[in-house]
């Protein structure tokens, strides 16, 4: 019998559910074991980003969840009620002096990178260079008064020297698929924590959820692997407690392309007006040839 585990399904209501949410919440439930022996399956509703979330897409997310089989536990967890501990995560960051501002926009970050002789496609396209890294305190607290715009971004050497300092070496995490990873989010730049239009970012954001939640077993899909990296070191950061990972396949269309919210034909709500039974949704998602 497998142990007992705390999971959780956290979709964003920008859309319908598609088989790829189907299989991410199937697979998050059964990795989470038998309630009765202490597993539990939470959801999260991912609705930070509050110009793409619609009340409609909440609503069919637990209608399709639910026309699934799927039960879970309470309480539910909303991003946009949790600001005020995004925001105390964020200044714990600016107290371990780890971050800084950033005043470049997406424009400028893409010529940075094109003059760089980055190619423009491909995971180097988000790296940012760090051009706002060297500012001075001064000149950053004279644009910052005179109300320019900016980011906070993580100093990714920095945080990670000093996350590894105090661990006495590099960190680490289990995958589940993987194995033991160790921790090197170097590649990834100095991402971004926070910005005008969004209160936290992703990595802040879901670094901050599994803890309260009290997850002890992370399930997503391998596109997210490497942002995992990012996520041990700001655990590290924030004192936060560490939960295992396992990053599942991807559920991809005909010409195997990842899924996403525009492939409407194959979305929860179309195929059970279509008239498919919750079974064969399940067989579609090819879920029992994976194991949490």
């Amino acid at each position: 019998m497998s142990t007992p585990e705390v999971t959780r399904f956290a979709p964003s209501p920008s859309g319908y559910l598609h088989l790829g949410h189907a299989f991410a919440a199937l697979f998050a439930a059964r990795a989470a074991g038998e309630a009765g022996q202490g597993g539990r399956f939470l959801i999260r509703i991912d609705d930070i980003d509050v110009d793409r979330t619609r009340p409609e897409y909440e609503a069919a997310i637990f209608e399709d969840l639910a026309w699934l089989g799927l039960t879970w536990a309470p309480p539910l967890r909303r991003q946009s009620d949790c600001m005020a501990e995004y925001a105390a995560a964020l200044q714990r960051l600016q107290a371990r002096d780890v971050t800084y501002p950033c005043f470049c926009t997406r424009k400028e970050i893409a010529a940075e990178i094109a003059r760089a002789g980055a190619a423009p496609h491909g995971p180097a396209e988000r790296v940012y260079p760090g051009t706002c890294r060297g500012l001075s305190p001064t000149e950053r607290d004279a644009r910052i008064a005179a109300g320019e715009p900016y980011a906070l971004r993580l100093d990714m050497e920095r945080a990670v020297t000093l996350a590894e300092g105090e661990n006495g070496g590099p960190l680490a995490w289990l995958d589940h698929s993987k194995g033991e990873q160790l921790c090197d989010p170097r590649p990834q730049g100095d991402v971004v924590m926070t910005r005008k239009d969004v209160a936290a970012s992703y990595h802040l954001a879901v670094t901050v959820d599994d803890a309260a939640q009290d997850i002890t077993l992370v399930t997503r899909g391998e596109d997210l692997f490497d942002a995992s990296h990012i996520h041990r070191l700001l655990q590290q950061l924030l004192g936060l407690p560490v939960p295992q990972y396992h990053h599942h396949r991807l559920v991809a269309d005909q010409d195997g392309n990842r899924l996403a919210k525009r492939h409407d034909a194959l979305s929860i709500r179309h195929l059970r007006e279509t008239g498919h039974s919750p079974e064969e949704v399940i067989a579609m998602t090819g879920l029992e040839e994976d194991k949490p």
